[in-house]
């Protein structure tokens, strides 16, 4: 039988893989109860670390942009042939190029999707489409809400990669500090087209940010 216990203590990280021999059995001549430790280095612990840091980041992160193309397609569904269909139609050409990269991240890291995808497909339409029911002040409101919370997931995530080695993580710095600045550029078009405005923006705003928190955690964990 074989056992593993994992610890770790600051950058210190250990594996301990325990094998169980019942008596009467017999290793190096020696008959009796045995247990055998076996220990992994730091490093090789480190990087399943990594592995799982980058995985969590690339599979949130697709979610997340996936969610955001089905916002902006229910938009589209309600609003797209009034004033702001134009404006709204940029901000989804951004994001299908966001989901275009993280696509082809998913595939080059071999990075498991998360099982959500269905449901946010589900939820991410319905909450584009029910908010432009709003009217367009509505839609704006949505879409400052979801562009300030990702924005702020991508600064966290910009930090952790910073702190842990900006230089092995250089390429993908480089793709969320650039997505980053695009959806603040979203959030800036929300607030310049009167989202404040909306009936009950505060309550609105704070509804949508809880779910996105709930979003990825999910995301990254399923």
């Amino acid at each position: 039988m074989e056992r593993v216990v994992g610890t770790c203590i600051g950058k210190t990280c250990s594996s301990v893989r325990v094998f169980h021999m019942g008596p009467g059995k017999k290793l190096n001549g020696v008959q009796g109860n045995i247990t055998l430790f076996r220990l992994c280095s730091s490093g090789n612990c480190a990087q399943n670390g990594d592995r799982a840091m980058l995985d969590r980041i690339i599979r949130v992160d697709h979610a997340g942009e996936y969610g955001a193309n089905r916002i902006y397609a229910g938009q589209m569904a309600v609003l797209g042939r009034s004033s702001v269909g134009p404006i709204i139609q940029h901000m989804w050409n951004q994001e299908k190029e966001h989901l275009k990269k993280f696509n082809e991240l998913i595939v080059s890291h071999r990075v498991r999707p998360t099982v959500l995808l269905p449901f946010w497909n589900v939820a991410g339409f319905a909450l584009g489409a029910g908010t432009a029911l709003l009217g367009r002040k509505g839609a704006m409101a949505c879409t400052v809400a979801v562009e300030e919370s990702i924005s702020e997931h991508y600064n966290s995530q910009i930090r952790t990669l910073m702190e842990r080695d900006p230089e092995k993580y250089r390429d993908l710095l480089q793709v969320i500090k650039k997505f980053r600045d695009e959806e603040l550029e979203h959030q800036d078009t929300g607030l310049e087209h009167d989202a404040e405005l909306t009936l009950g923006y505060s309550l609105l705003k704070n509804l949508i940010q809880v779910g996105c928190r709930a979003a990825i955690f999910l995301s990254e964990r399923v």
